[in-house]
């Protein structure tokens, strides 16, 4: 039996074992700018935010903490809403912890949903000005922070 094509037991293979180092940040490149870090960290903090609002939600489709308000007995557009809100919160923050480039549009459509939402059907949630000036706050945070780093991107 021969050994001719088998790299393993071939006398002339040596494994490269530097290329199994894990990658670090500053090899090779200038790393990462300011505000590309302050990018990152906004966006973690957005995936906790993002991730609290998700488990609030699910805590309504389940009745943990609603006394005698039921999920049952609320409008099919409450419903409605608050089962998307429960699905896209969580999936934007995974995407939002990874500073994944879907983890931020996931997070925009769920923003811009409690916007409309809050704004133009009052009737399903509740219109807040608190709502709408908190959400509307850090969309104009993400947006800033994103045009400064792409600047600082930019040759």
């Amino acid at each position: 039996m021969s050994n001719h094509g088998d790299p393993f037991t071939n006398s002339d293979f040596s494994p490269d074992f530097e290329s199994l180092e894990p990658v670090h940040e500053h090899e090779g490149a200038d790393g990462v700018g300011h505000w590309t870090g302050r990018l990152v960290l906004f966006l973690r903090v957005m995936s906790g935010v993002s991730m609290l609002k998700g488990l609030y939600h699910w805590a309504q489709v389940c009745g943990i903490g609603a006394g005698g308000d039921l999920f049952e007995n609320h409008s099919i557009a409450w419903q409605t809403a608050t089962v998307f809100f429960a699905v896209i919160d969580l999936v934007a923050a995974v995407g939002l912890w990874l500073a994944a480039a879907w983890g931020a549009v996931i997070w925009l459509t769920s923003v811009a949903s409690m916007l409309v939402l809050v704004i133009f059907f009052p009737q399903v949630f509740g219109g807040g000005f608190f709502s709408v000036l908190l959400e509307g706050g850090l969309l104009g945070i993400y947006l800033w922070l994103a045009l400064k780093s792409a600047q600082e991107q930019a040759p």
